[in-house]
C-alpha cells in the first residue's frame, strides 16, 4: 500500500483521496514557474494542492486560486493547505475551469495538465478524468487563460516532450508565446521526457535550457536538480 502522504520541508501532502499522486512533474513545476513580482496566481487542476502550496511558499505576498473538478481532490487539496503555513492565502475552489469567472486578472496561471491525449482510457474515471485530456485540453487551457491573465501576466506549464508542438501551437492561437522553455531528461543520454514551458503575450524571444533530474548512477539526483528543488525536497 502506497505512502497516504509525501512530507516536505516546511509542509505535508495527502494524497490518498486522490487519482494522481505527488510525482515529479508536479514539483518540477512548483519549483520552477516564475513567481517574481507575482501577486495573484491561479492554479489550474490543483489536485493535491502541491503546486499552489510550492507558490506560496516561494513568494510569500501572493495569493493563489488553486481550482480543482473533482470534489474528492478538491476537499484533500483544502486539508492541506488549511494544515499548511498559508491557509490565509490559499483559496481551493471545486469547479470546472470553463465555468470559472474573476473578475480580477491573475499574474501567473499553472497548470500540470492532464497528458495521457492518445492513451488507453483508464476505466476508473476519477484517474481517467485527472490522466486524460478530455476534461482539460490544451486549447481550453489557453483559450480561459487568455482570458484570465493580466497584460504582463505568464502561464507555467509541464507537458510530455510529445505534445510540445501541439501545445505551441494552442497557445499561438490564443496570442500566447514561449517565453522560457526547459527541456527535462531523466538522465545523461535518454531521451526528453518532459518540457517546461511559459508563455506571455509579450513574442520577444524564448529563453531554453536544459535540466538533467538524475545522475548515471540510480536515484542520485543531479546539482542542478537539488538546486531547484532544495527548499523543498526533505534530503535536499
Amino acid at each position: 500500500m502506497s505512502n497516504p502522504s509525501f512530507k516536505f520541508k516546511q509542509f505535508t501532502i495527502y494524497h490518498d483521496k486522490c487519482a494522481m499522486k505527488v510525482g515529479t512533474d508536479g514539483v518540477l513545476l512548483g519549483a520552477w514557474a516564475p513567481v517574481d513580482s507575482t501577486k495573484r496566481i491561479l492554479d489550474v487542476g490543483t489536485g493535491t494542492g502541491l503546486i499552489a502550496l510550492q507558490l506560496a511558499q516561494r513568494n510569500q505576498q501572493a495569493t493563489i486560486t488553486a481550482l480543482e473538478i473533482a470534489a474528492a481532490a478538491a476537499e484533500q487539496a483544502t486539508e492541506n493547505v488549511q494544515r499548511s503555513p498559508w491557509p490565509d492565502r490559499v483559496e481551493v475552489v471545486c469547479i470546472d475551469f470553463r465555468n470559472y469567472q474573476s473578475e480580477e486578472k491573475f499574474d501567473l496561471i499553472v497548470s500540470n495538465p492532464p497528458y495521457f491525449i492518445d492513451a488507453l482510457k483508464c476505466p476508473d474515471e476519477q484517474r481517467r478524468m485527472a490522466r486524460h485530456t478530455g476534461g482539460l485540453n490544451y486549447d481550453l487551457l489557453f483559450r480561459r487563460s487568455a482570458h484570465l491573465l493580466g497584460e504582463q501576466g505568464r502561464v507555467s506549464i509541464i507537458i510530455p516532450a510529445e505534445a510540445e508542438s501541439a501545445v505551441i501551437d494552442a497557445a499561438w492561437n490564443h496570442k500566447l508565446y514561449p517565453l522560457h522553455r526547459t527541456r527535462v531528461f531523466t538522465k545523461p543520454g535518454k531521451p526528453c521526457r518532459r518540457v517546461l514551458l511559459t508563455f506571455s503575450f509579450q513574442n520577444e524571444g524564448c529563453v531554453e535550457d536544459s535540466l538533467c533530474i538524475e545522475m548515471e548512477k540510480h536515484n542520485e539526483f543531479t546539482p542542478e536538480y537539488r538546486a531547484l528543488t532544495r527548499d523543498f525536497y526533505l534530503k535536499g
